[in-house]
């Protein structure tokens, strides 16, 4: 898979330094939005959530955003999750060009969601382990 270093506007938005914002990131990739806006959008998402025992804290577009926060936010804006993986079947779908659909995706690894578009991966790191890296599922625009 051809990788293309991109950090989605982050830099551009005025920020600087390493940070857990990947979601954030690989969101305003996919989407085409601004970085900022994203970042707003999930911060606002974030303040919406309970804290509980299990979940001491709220997302954060700097340090980390939770799932089912960002698939709140993605379905919003008419995009749909397809599941590549289950319980007990294996790793069937990997980080290869072959394997996924053409057209913008959010495309969920181990512990880090990735841009590919059109087979080309957009990130600030080639993540694709050679292309041995295991696909959970992906968000896409709904037809």
């Amino acid at each position: 898979m051809n990788f293309v270093f991109h950090d989605g506007g982050r830099a551009a938005a005025g920020y600087r330094c390493a940070t857990g914002d990947c979601v954030t990131r690989s969101i305003a990739i996919a989407t085409g939005k601004p970085y900022q806006e994203v970042y707003d959008a999930l911060n606002r998402l974030g303040q919406t959530e309970r804290i509980t025992k299990r979940k001491k804290k709220r997302s954060s577009s700097r340090t980390g955003v939770f799932r089912a926060t960002y698939q709140r936010y993605l379905e919003s804006l008419g995009w749909r999750w397809t599941s590549t993986m289950s319980i007990g079947t294996g790793c069937r779908v990997h980080l290869r060009a072959s394997e996924l659909p053409q057209g913008p995706l959010l495309v969920k690894v181990s512990r880090h969601p990735t841009a590919v578009i059109d087979g080309v991966l957009y990130d600030t790191h080639n993540c694709s382990r050679s292309g041995m890296r295991c696909v959970y599922g992906y968000f896409s625009l709904r037809p």
